[in-house]
């Protein structure tokens, strides 16, 4: 019996750049960049937690990868035959080497294109693929905007396992949004995602992530209350964090501070300590604070994401020190009415993290008034 295929392409740089502050590593210079702040690869390591997932399809699934970093070598070390396809880049690998396998995948038949990637990665292969072949992405980029990519690693091989598993065929397909940060709306001072298409993806919402929605007019007034309580409230001698976002910058303006869109922030005695600091800086600068630390973050709309996308200097190192009861989350209450499925996220690339920070939480809405959420890993 003929076996089916599933097409799978790893972007090994993908990622590189969260923990050092940057928001993605695109283009050359920007990854001698993350490189030259210390950065190491985090896509391999996700990319297998995925693919150790497989296994059980290795009787009835052909593998398709491209050669080396790019998918076999991957999966070989998980324990997995492979057939290689395309050319292996050999060096660091390139859109035009992405766009090559997903060519390759699309011509031999592949049911399903597994790949590790983030935004810019998915905008590759939809160029390619269009609607034609199903998609699903390992999140392993900075972002991860789109609605094609999975919860977390072990989300995606769980995906791909119920896609080949007997019936299947049967899991339905949505339409999902591609989208990439819009450069335009970050230099006027908003964070703000631009669609770039839709792909077919399997429909699993418990295990496949939305795209990111933007903030709701109608919780405007409370979340700038909110904000004004929180800067009001801080304590003299105490260090605040400000995670990345429009609603954490809402508490630097109360303060009449500068505030890092994409950045994590640091105030102390209500002046600006630290800008944009990466994992490093805010290791540092824990290692010399007096405990305890405060950190405020915000939710990612239509993800619910605390931690994992774009804001991985915020690592479980960094997390840890801090403590799970000394962070505060803030987010509109339309915003987490939205959400679907109605909980919170955590990807921070180590599972234990992730339960450790599970639970049910408190999320701040208003000036008085707050809602119970549960973190899921």
């Amino acid at each position: 019996m003929q076996k089916r295929r599933l097409g799978v392409i790893v972007n090994p740089i993908a990622g590189m750049g969260g923990r050092v502050g940057l928001t993605g590593t695109v283009g050359r210079e920007t990854l001698a960049r993350a490189r030259a702040l210390g950065a190491a690869p985090v896509a391999p390591a996700r990319a297998a937690r995925a693919f150790a997932l497989l296994r059980p399809l290795a009787e009835t699934v052909e593998l398709l990868a491209p050669p080396g970093t790019m998918g076999a070598e991957l999966l070989r070390a998980v324990g997995l035959a492979v057939r290689e396809v395309g050319r292996d880049p050999a060096a660091d690998t390139s859109p035009e080497h992405t766009r090559e396998a997903a060519e390759w995948m699309q011509r031999l038949g592949a049911e399903l294109l597994l790949f590790a990637g983030g935004d810019g990665t998915a905008r590759d292969i939809l160029g390619v693929i269009g609607g034609r072949v199903p998609m699903l992405g390992i999140p392993t980029g900075v972002k991860m905007h789109s609605a094609v990519f999975a919860a977390s690693p072990d989300a995606a091989g769980e995906v791909a396992c119920a896609w080949f598993a007997p019936g299947g065929a049967r899991i339905g397909l949505r339409e999902a949004e591609v989208m990439d940060l819009d450069e335009e709306a970050i230099r006027a001072g908003r964070v703000s995602a631009r669609l770039f298409g839709h792909a077919q993806v399997p429909h699993l919402p418990r295990l496949v992530q939305n795209a990111k929605a933007g903030p709701r007019p109608d919780d405007e007034a409370e979340i700038a209350a909110l904000a004004g309580r929180l800067a009001a409230g801080m304590a003299p001698g105490r260090l605040y964090l400000l995670g990345p976002g429009t609603s954490t910058r809402r508490i630097a303006e109360r303060l009449t501070l500068p505030k890092t869109l994409l950045g994590v922030d640091a105030i102390l005695d209500r002046r600006l300590l630290a800008a944009d600091l990466n994992e490093n800086a805010l290791l540092a600068l824990l290692d010399e604070a007096p405990r305890p630390v405060t950190l405020i973050v915000g939710v990612t709309g239509g993800q619910g994401f605390l931690f994992g996308r774009g804001n991985q200097q915020l690592s479980p190192p960094v997390l840890r020190r801090i403590g799970r009861e000394n962070i505060i989350v803030m987010a509109g209450a339309g915003k987490l009415g939205a959400l679907d499925p109605p909980w919170l996220r955590a990807d921070t690339g180590d599972p234990e993290t992730d339960r450790w920070l599970s639970g049910y939480r408190r999320v701040e809405t208003g000036p008085d008034r707050s809602m119970i959420m549960r973190l899921v890993a």
